[in-house]
């Protein structure tokens, strides 16, 4: 039977469009979510993608450039930290190596001042600011080990602990103030893998014991899914999507979050009727409604592809890799140039033709994320167009149906007008597959570092980022690049679509 956890419905921290700001750049953009009373949510994301900007706003270390949050229904977007019910654990303990571990625990209730209050001889009663007993703080320091399981640990000096034993430590000196909320920015981010697994579960049952609100970051995926009651995956400083593990695991709105979250086979498809997909040369049945002739991702997990016998396979390939992973099998399974990748209990070996099927409830269709590249620009004196942090050759004379260029670089209308177009605002399109990737920066027209790779069954789609204006060029391309590359593009003059921004308008 299975345990569903309590949890109150009281909202507790209620963040409204809020972003972030540095130098001109959006760190966090309109972010709007909010977190419950009892809660374990979690921010996940690549590096660089806004989680840590968000919680340490939550924190009170970062201020908001715009946006409001609440804390139980009070406003305090501009309230220092000291004055949040808030501790955070960083990756990096901070924990104070001439202190032992009662010192590094008790360290901040011996600074805490309270109200405590009496009543006087003369029957008036008073208030004063105290600090805390030394029996109440030895309570304190000796409930938050228990809960730690570090007990007896008291007089240990924290650089004889080990690396778990020093985040635990971590953890207590940030629970022994009794926070409503307690933030951990990547925790377990300085662990081994072993240790990091342990946590994991040693954390979960610390939230369950503890019953306060656990906002948590991290970029590691299996982390997110085995502690959270809530994942909020993240990317370019905007929200992706909010949902249960598994919801986010088995309904990812976008190839970014179905690649980000386990694996994934990611397929460009076409909806060719009513419930209908084809993908990998073959019509399947499917259970999401889109458009006709819409070009659509589909998301298959490779555990839901089903090695099955001839008569009852929808498509065939041939194995082209199988390498045992412990529990099951992992195959690549070629259908002429798309690659299939399929996990089973049953390995077949590396040239076998097999036969497959997909349930239509495992067929997960999505919009396109990008469609084509679309830019805002000018055309340069010399009859070229600036966009995307780059000056690039095309044909101006697109802008007007059947104009020509006079030897001046005029650009004359079939009407006779003559008319200069440096300076004029233009919209520009290009397409995903018509950009090249240039491993230099010399030989482009732009340049920029890569910054996402999706593998999507026989092309790779890669955006890279610009370095001034931080544009992006998406592109659709069979060779194989890596995440941080630096390279540049190139764009052939006749793939570069031209309209007056004046059109636009209309």
């Amino acid at each position: 039977m299975a345990i569903e956890k309590t949890m109150s419905k009281q909202k507790i921290i209620e963040l409204t469009g809020v972003s972030k700001e540095y130098d001109g750049t959006l760190a966090v953009e309109n972010v709007n979510l909010y977190v419950r009373k009892g809660e374990f949510i979690t921010f996940l994301g690549p590096s660089g993608c806004g989680k840590t900007t968000t919680l340490r706003m939550i924190a009170g270390f970062e201020l908001p450039t715009t946006g409001k949050i609440m804390l139980n229904g009070k406003d305090i977007t501009n309230l220092p930290p000291h004055k949040r019910p808030v501790n955070t654990v960083f990756q990096r303990y901070a924990l104070f190596p001439h202190l032992n571990v009662y010192e590094n625990i008790a360290y901040g209730l011996k600074l805490k001042r309270v109200k405590a209050t009496y009543v006087d001889k003369n029957g008036k009663t008073v208030e004063k600011i105290e600090k805390l007993s030394k029996k109440e703080i030895d309570d304190k320091v000796s409930r938050a080990l228990k809960i730690v399981d570090l007990e007896e640990f008291e007089k240990r000096s924290v650089t004889t602990l080990s690396g778990g034993q020093q985040q635990r430590i971590a953890i207590a000196r940030a629970i022994v103030n009794e926070p409503e909320i307690l933030l951990l920015d990547e925790p377990l981010g300085a662990l081994d893998l072993k240790m990091r697994k342990d946590m994991q579960l040693e954390l979960k049952e610390m939230h369950k014991k503890l019953g306060i609100t656990f906002i948590y970051v991290t970029h590691d995926q299996e982390e997110a899914l085995t502690m959270s009651d809530t994942v909020v995956v993240m990317k370019d400083g905007k929200i992706q999507q909010i949902g249960t593990p598994q919801d986010i695991y088995n309904e990812p709105v976008n190839s970014f979050v179905a690649d980000f979250i386990g694996e994934s086979n990611i397929f460009s498809g076409t909806v060719v009727g009513e419930k209908k997909v084809r993908f990998i040369n073959k019509v399947f049945d499917c259970v999401d409604d889109f458009e006709k002739n819409e070009k659509v991702d589909v998301v298959v997990r490779p555990e839901d592809v089903k090695i099955v016998k001839e008569e009852k396979g929808m498509v065939s390939g041939t194995i082209s890799s199988c390498i045992f992973k412990g529990v099951h099998y992992q195959m690549t399974m070629m259908v002429g140039r798309s690659e299939v990748v399929i996990q089973s209990t049953k390995g077949y070996a590396v040239g076998e033709k097999v036969w497959i099927s997909i349930a239509p409830q495992d067929i997960h269709i999505m919009h396109k994320e990008f469609v084509s590249n679309v830019y805002d620009g000018y055309i340069t004196k010399d009859n070229k167009v600036w966009f995307a942090d780059g000056e690039f050759e095309c044909d101006v004379t697109q802008l007007y149906e059947n104009s020509h260029l006079d030897e001046e670089g005029y650009l004359i209308t079939a009407e006779g007008e003559k008319i200069d177009l440096a300076d004029v605002d233009v919209r520009v399109e290009v397409g995903l597959k018509d950009i090249e990737i240039i491993d230099n920066d010399e030989d482009g027209d732009a340049c920029g570092s890569i910054i996402s790779i999706v593998y999507k069954g026989d092309h790779y789609q890669i955006i890279i980022r610009t370095d001034d204006e931080e544009e992006d060029f998406v592109c659709d391309t069979e060779y194989v690049w890596n995440e941080n590359d630096r390279v540049s593009v190139k764009i052939p003059k006749d793939k570069i679509k031209l309209k007056l921004k004046t059109e636009d308008k209309k």
